[in-house]
């Protein structure tokens, strides 16, 4: 069978070692890119059957985000646990990304779509590694720590929607990244961690793209249908995000990514 971006995509969702899941998707960015290039033999985005949940490693322990016990930042435990976090974060966004490829591969879309999240899962999974690489060099690994499934959650509940998982995932989980990275990378500096403050680095600057391909995409599927984006995404964030949007709020970023003010704020708890 010849092999398609949708069937690249279901591919990655159904490795389940950590290390193997990112390096398989920074394999299938490779050979799309080359494709688009014109270095390679064309792919088509065809179509795919991804599982409702992505294969996962028998570790970490996943609980109800209220059970995740509480990190005390300031303490070299509590920095270990942050990193860990992130790092589930980011292997997560692996998933996220493809998934959206292979979930929705049947709505007709413009090349450039794959183009943007085929690159951002490209760069999760380069996150993923530097987190993992920080973890290994204080003696830890990934999944020795409990982990929430809180951002899988919000993939089920939009599995149906393309608009309410672009509304969700980059537009509001992915833009609470912006709102916190920078603390998390001045607790890091403070204590001397250069690796991670470097690594944390790469995420925040990176991470500012996939919030706005979310706005993009969104903004042309409002477009398609003649819908207002602001009201849309107020109903369906209200719909599909299970609590409030949390500030203070990075605005000037969030700018950065396409999303004004008053599309969060009124969200706000």
């Amino acid at each position: 069978m010849t092999e398609t971006l949708a069937l690249m995509a279901e591919s990655v969702l159904r490795t389940g070692d950590a290390r193997a899941k990112a390096a398989r998707s920074r394999e299938c960015a490779a050979l799309w890119r080359a494709s688009r290039a014109g270095e390679a033999p064309e792919i088509a985005v065809g179509t795919a059957a991804p599982p409702l949940r992505p294969a996962r490693p028998e570790e970490p322990e996943l609980l109800d985000p209220r059970d995740v016990p509480r990190r005390r930042p300031g303490s070299e435990q509590g920095r270990a646990a942050l990193l860990h976090a992130v790092a589930h974060i980011e292997l997560n966004a692996v998933d996220l990304h493809w998934d959206v490829i292979a979930r929705f591969s049947h709505v007709p879309l413009p090349p450039g779509f794959y183009d943007d999240w085929v690159k951002a899962a490209d760069e999760e999974a380069k996150h993923f590694g530097l987190m993992a690489d920080c973890l290994e060099a204080r003696g830890l690994r990934y999944g020795a720590l409990p982990a929430h499934a809180g951002m899988w959650r919000a993939a089920e509940d939009t599995g149906h929607d393309l608009m309410a998982r672009l509304a969700v995932v980059p537009m509001v989980l992915e833009a609470r990244g912006l709102d916190v990275t920078p603390g998390m990378i001045d607790l890091f500096r403070k204590h001397g961690e250069d690796a991670a403050v470097s690594a944390l680095e790469t995420i925040y600057a990176e991470e500012v793209a996939h919030v706005a391909y979310g706005s993009k995409w969104f903004h042309f599927l409002c477009g398609r249908h003649d819908r207002d984006p602001k009201d849309v995404f107020h109903a369906l964030v209200r719909e599909h995000f299970h609590g409030h949007l949390k500030p203070p709020f990075n605005e000037e970023k969030r700018a950065e990514a396409g999303l004004p003010p008053d599309f969060y704020w009124p969200l706000a708890g």
